[in-house]
């Protein structure tokens, strides 16, 4: 694994870099990526930040948004065009798939860098900084920024405050850190307004969004003497109520918020092949462990997977046993 020197003297030598996050990227993976934008573009770098779609609006109000791109066309010609001079950065993306169908081409830059936290990661990448000890990429980011003697915009400091708040649940995982709150501390005196923020991410839902959640708790099935709930989500249930796989951000947190439960599951229909599982987990169980077993990965308390060719109650029914054997 790359240490920090390593990290930073990648960063300088370069005066082009692109900037990608993993498939359905989350508020850390948004927040990260932006935050990293502003801080390169603070130092003089051309910058390109590529995502495989759109950003989801429930992160559109972050500033920089506006100059994310998904043309693969104009990804080549900025590469071309950097003649070398160029470095690509991986940021909170656990593994090579996680890139997404166009993950080869990132890849095809060199160098490339990675910076993430997640447990699972293996360290892809020719330069790799992996610390699955902590809170979240955008804290690691922000350390980044200090290290190399940046000061941090408004701008900046807003995105990696959204990406430490999202990816700590709102500061109440066990990876958040003294540490993490003194990050937390300074981004709010870079200007960093935590109101304004949590009211951006949390109370700016469709009412689609409210009917939709409605269907999903209505199919909450408990396992394991109330110990593991699962929830799902189907593409039909998405139709019925005007709404998209992006309005589900954060359902999980409410079955694991139930007093009995240990680990939850969320269950979503991806498309007519394939499933995606979300865990979360309070306490010892190691849902990271499990979600290895099925070809994912994560944290010991959130991870995933995703699998092809089976239906969500054959992908439940595979699921609940070997977390009910990783609990007891």
């Amino acid at each position: 694994m790359a240490t920090p020197e390593q990290v930073q003297a990648a960063i300088q030598q370069a005066d082009n870099l692109v900037l990608a996050t993993h498939i359905n990227p989350d508020g850390d993976a948004i927040g990260s990526l932006l935050g990293m934008m502003h801080i390169l573009q603070g130092m003089g770098k051309k910058v390109f930040a590529y995502l495989e779609e759109p950003v989801s609006p429930l992160y559109r109000f972050l500033t920089g948004c506006g100059h994310i791109q998904t043309d693969l066309g104009a990804l080549a010609d900025f590469v071309d065009k950097a003649q070398g001079n160029i470095l690509g950065v991986a940021l909170d993306c656990g593994d090579r798939q996680r890139l997404g169908k166009n993950g080869p081409h990132l890849l095809q830059i060199q160098p490339f860098l990675v910076i993430d936290h997640h447990q699972g990661n293996n360290g892809f990448g020719g330069i790799a900084w992996v610390e699955p000890g902590r809170s979240s990429t955008g804290e690691m980011v922000y350390d980044l920024a200090r290290s190399l003697g940046r000061e941090i915009t408004t701008e900046a400091a807003e995105c990696l405050y959204a990406a430490i708040t999202t990816d700590t649940g709102s500061f109440k995982y066990e990876s958040t850190s003294a540490h993490t709150m003194q990050v937390v501390s300074d981004l709010i005196a870079c200007g960093v307004q935590p109101a304004v923020i949590c009211s951006n991410l949390y109370d700016n839902y469709t009412l689609g969004r409210l009917h939709l959640l409605q269907e999903v708790l209505a199919g909450l099935e408990m396992y394991h003497k109330d110990r593991i709930a699962v929830i799902r989500v189907t593409r039909n249930m998405l139709e019925r109520t005007f709404t998209t796989m992006e309005d589900t951000e954060h359902f999980i947190n409410l079955p694991r918020s139930v007093r009995s439960v240990r680990v939850a599951v969320f269950i979503k229909e991806a498309d007519q092949h394939s499933v995606s599982v979300s865990m979360r987990a309070k306490g010892k169980c190691d849902v990271a462990a499990v979600a290895a077993k099925l070809g994912g990965g994560g944290h010991k308390n959130a991870s995933g997977f995703r699998c092809h060719n089976k239906s969500i109650d054959e992908v439940r029914d595979l699921l609940v046993p070997l977390l009910q054997q990783a609990m007891a």
